[in-house]
């Protein structure tokens, strides 16, 4: 069977997350897309040290769809490389499972 798997992502700015979250919920990639606004990056870029606020996105899916997940991110992030990295909890509620492999499998009633 599946494992939850969660998607640690950032987004240049609240609006563009929910709109990629919710594009990837109506597609059946991930069941659910947590924004949290106003985080502060420090970064290397390109030989550089830059400064910039975003918005973190932590997508809650399954490790089947991990690729999918993976490619779709990758189509529609406005970022030329973002940070897309893969969780693996060690465990979940047998509840919380249910709902993940629900919501993305299949089509919707």
């Amino acid at each position: 069977m599946d494992r939850p798997l969660l998607v640690y992502t950032t987004f240049p700015d609240v609006d563009i997350a929910l709109s990629i979250g919710e594009g990837l919920v109506r597609d059946r990639l991930i069941a659910c897309i947590n924004v949290l606004p106003g985080m502060r990056s420090v970064y290397a870029w390109k030989g550089t040290i830059e400064q910039g606020q975003e918005a973190v996105g932590i997508l809650k899916t399954r490790t089947g769809l991990q690729d999918q997940v993976h490619r779709a991110l990758r189509e529609r992030h406005p970022y030329e490389a973002p940070v897309i990295l893969f969780i693996e909890p060690t465990g979940a509620d047998e509840a919380t499972l249910e709902w993940l492999v629900g919501e993305t499998a299949g089509d919707r009633p």
